[in-house]
């Protein structure tokens, strides 16, 4: 029974070291790969996603020239670095205090050594702990708001999507026409193609501007919001001493998702998928410290431009994942 339990113990710190090495692989790029930004009365609601077989689709070619990348904020991230370390380190603690008691050495608490002892009990209880944490963490990350403040569980609106088929994509299209046809009675010389051409332009100057650790050259493409965030983000890599860099980019589609209007402002959302090599270097020894230089990554974002009503220029709102 007791070697049973120990079995038992060892494997559920095998799965939670397994678990927690996962989610410490995150993905920098611009916005740490994170959702972040304003959309105005949709910032609560996720972003609509596109049809597959939209004819309106944009190709770029995997010789897309790469720029630069970003790196990912800590204090933005679900649980930062010292949290994750603490969470792998005591993992790890488990595991080897496991290991090392079912190999015979050192007593339990309990009598004789038999049965379950008091060790056994907190290593039970911590690894308890840990799981909790981890399950209600992702299940956050799958909850957003619907506009009336209700809690919507996106993995069921996702499964849901997909079981309404053709006519969910058709009904998506249309509302993205519909937004536009607004868009364009006030600026009649809107066009969806020149605006996703343009949206892939302000995407590598962004992700160069990260790269290089400076903002200035980019400020008329982001909100006043945008660069307060992304500034914060740079200011972190320059205490760091670290750059994180984005290679070998190739943009496999842009396909606008959502167009509407509130409050005076237009509001385009835009699906970005891509696939690049990302990492993050120590300025001081140029080793890798996340990231690799060999595994490309895919990634799929919804970045959102707004603009005064009218022929006015457009600027980053929003960035926010798949």
């Amino acid at each position: 029974m007791k070697r049973g339990l120990r079995i038992f113990f060892i494997l559920a710190a095998l799965s939670l070291s397994v678990l927690t090495a996962l989610d410490q692989d995150a993905h920098a790029r611009a916005g740490g790969g994170r959702s972040m930004g304003s959309r105005g009365s949709r910032s609560y609601m996720s972003p609509v996603a596109p049809p597959s077989q939209s004819p309106n689709r944009q190709q770029y070619s995997p010789s897309t020239p790469s720029p630069a990348a970003p790196y990912q904020q800590p204090a933005a991230r679900p649980m930062g670095g010292f949290g994750r370390s603490f969470l792998g380190g005591l993992a790890g603690g488990v595991l080897g205090g496991m290991l090392f008691r079912s190999l015979g050495f050192g007593g339990g608490f309990g009598a004789g050594g038999g049965g379950i002892g008091l060790f056994d009990i907190v290593l039970l209880l911590g690894i308890g702990y840990l799981i909790y944490r981890f399950v209600v963490r992702n299940r956050s990350r799958q909850e957003s708001y619907d506009g009336s403040g209700r809690v919507v569980n996106m993995s069921d609106y996702q499964q849901d999507a997909v079981s309404g088929g053709g006519y969910r994509e058709i009904n998506a299209r249309n509302e993205v026409e519909e937004g536009l046809s607004y868009i364009r009675q006030m600026d009649p010389g809107f066009d969806e193609k020149r605006f996703s051409d343009s949206v892939m332009d302000s995407f590598f100057k962004i992700q160069g501007a990260w790269m290089n650790r400076d903002l200035s050259g980019v400020s008329a493409l982001l909100t006043d919001d945008m660069r307060r965030i992304l500034q914060g983000d740079i200011d972190t890599l320059l205490r760091e001493k670290r750059v994180n860099r984005l290679e070998n980019i190739a943009v496999r589609s842009v396909e606008v998702s959502e167009a509407w209007q509130e409050s005076g402002q237009d509001f385009v959302t835009v699906m970005i998928y891509a696939n690049l090599l990302d990492y993050t270097t120590d300025d001081t020894t140029g080793q890798v410290v996340s990231g690799s230089k060999t595994d490309p990554v895919k990634f799929e974002e919804y970045w959102t431009f707004t603009r005064p009503v009218g022929n006015n220029p457009w600027k980053l709102s929003a960035i926010n994942q798949a």
